[in-house]
């Protein structure tokens, strides 16, 4: 029994002083510093009339390309709000809907591109005489996740959460 356990415990450091195959490469070179979401706040943001679809539309270019899985979030500046006695952005994700006067509705939206963001105004009336205090110097911030490190812990609805999941600590001004 004795010999027996010398064997055993012979194989057992035999065995972890092996090397196996060594494993797959990282992320094409990138550190993890390289490879993190990215945000950056647009301001102003004037919308356009565009005759040929009835839309307000704005469009922001990207400072980089993405990749096809990286994840956009954008939000809009919906208030400065004072909190604990001191002034306080509230941000809204798109899409953002308003209900105006007399029935009309218009939507905030968005769509993008690996060059660029397109922003939308959407309503169910003639857009092209909806109020300048929606169309005019509007704030956004925009939010470039990268898929294959996304937390689906997190409520992206919430930019306070995703600056925290994410550790963004500024906004770079385009």
């Amino acid at each position: 029994m004795k010999n027996f356990i010398y064997v055993l415990l012979s194989l057992t450091f035999l065995f972890m002083a092996c090397e196996g195959d060594q494993g797959p490469p990282g992320l094409n070179g990138l550190s993890a510093d390289e490879y993190a979401a990215l945000s950056f706040e647009v301001s102003p943001v004037d919308f356009q009339y565009n005759p040929d679809n009835g839309l307000q539309e704005a469009l922001i270019a990207l400072p980089y390309n993405l990749l096809d899985s990286d994840v956009v979030l954008v939000y809009r500046l919906e208030d400065v709000v004072t909190v604990n006695g001191q002034a306080t952005d509230a941000w809204a994700p798109l899409p953002q809907n308003f209900f105006l006067e007399d029935a009309n509705i218009i939507q905030y939206v968005f769509n993008h591109t690996y060059a660029d963001v397109e922003l939308l105004i959407d309503g169910n009336f003639e857009l092209s005489t909806l109020d300048s205090a929606y169309t005019q110097n509007q704030v956004f911030r925009i939010v470039i996740l990268p898929a294959d490190l996304l937390n689906l812990n997190i409520d992206v609805s919430q930019l306070d959460a995703v600056i925290e999941a994410y550790n963004i600590t500024d906004f770079e001004a385009l």
